[in-house]
């Protein structure tokens, strides 16, 4: 059933990528044309900025297919890691992005340039509903890699809610400064976000224990098993930010014959599958068994 489960998500992550890079793409030629036909600055830069997410969310597409492989010779996990290689290029993209959304912006507040307002105001519909429906299908994403892509999609949507805001105010009122304050605010937005997804993928890479893994808790579960004395060398980390791994090394109490090895093996498997980790290599040792590994005992 879980099996299931994972072989559904992994056709629905790849098909929300597909679906958000076409769309942004798609519109990013739009706003070309709508920025050149308006005479807008603003909107054309944001079309650049746009042809970069559009680059970002390709390579994003093309990794999370690359992750869904199997093992190979070369890697013998497979290529789930590959999607993190997506989700640390967009987060790059997304903060040369918001660099230079902050190098345009913040000359214009002491040098407000004039924009047509009317033409912002129907682009800005347009842009709202287009990247925001792709939002949405994104939000619904377990992957980091969804994650961060949506943040591109989300940092569109609010630009272009700056802009609808800022076109209704600007068309009644002489104030152009308005435009570049609001895209400073979306910018730092984007940057606490980004460097928090950052955060997670790095630990993911350097393979801290995730954070959705109680390791106490872990431990007393399967020493409270009646054959297990205790366990030492437990190591717990992440492929992808959802496919956690643990390796241990359990102590009995006693001897066991084969067939009740299998039977214990599976019941620990069974307890780590409810504590969210996917794959358990296990090893087995008696009390009079010396460790091999320096750094086996618990400190």
């Amino acid at each position: 059933m879980a099996h299931n489960h994972n072989h559904s998500h992994d056709h629905k992550d790849v098909k929300n990528i597909k679906v958000a890079f076409f769309l942004n793409l798609s519109f990013t030629i739009i706003e070309i044309i709508g920025g050149i036909l308006t005479n807008s600055i603003a909107i054309l830069s944001d079309a650049i900025h746009d042809l970069g997410d559009s680059l970002s969310l390709g390579l994003a597409w093309y990794f999370q297919r690359l992750a869904k492989r199997g093992r190979t010779n070369s890697y013998s996990y497979g290529y789930k890691r590959f999607s993190l290689l997506g989700a640390i290029i967009n987060s790059i993209v997304l903060v040369v992005g918001s660099v230079y959304i902050l190098s345009e912006a913040i000359p214009r507040i002491f040098s407000p340039q004039e924009t047509h307002a009317g033409g912002m105001f129907i682009l800005a519909i347009f842009g709202v509903v287009v990247n925001g429906a792709a939002v949405l299908r994104l939000r619904k994403g377990s992957s980091i890699n969804e994650r961060v892509v949506s943040l591109h999609l989300l940092e569109d949507v609010l630009g272009w809610a700056a802009i609808l805001v800022g076109s209704v105010v600007m068309y009644f009122f002489d104030v152009p400064i308005i435009d570049p304050i609001l895209s400073i605010a979306i910018a730092c937005f984007v940057f606490y976000n980004v460097f928090r997804n950052i955060r997670q993928t790095m630990r993911i890479v350097l393979q801290g224990i995730p954070e959705n893994i109680d390791m106490e808790h872990v431990v007393k579960a399967i020493e409270q098993i009646k054959d297990v004395e205790n366990i030492h060398d437990l190591h717990v980390w992440s492929m992808d930010g959802e496919y956690n791994i643990l390796t241990v090394h359990v102590t009995l109490k006693e001897a066991l014959a084969m067939d009740k090895l299998v039977g214990l093996k599976i019941e620990i498997r069974s307890l780590l599958n409810k504590e969210n980790i996917q794959h358990a290599t296990i090893e087995f040792e008696t009390l009079d068994e010396q460790c091999v590994f320096e750094n086996c005992s618990d400190e």
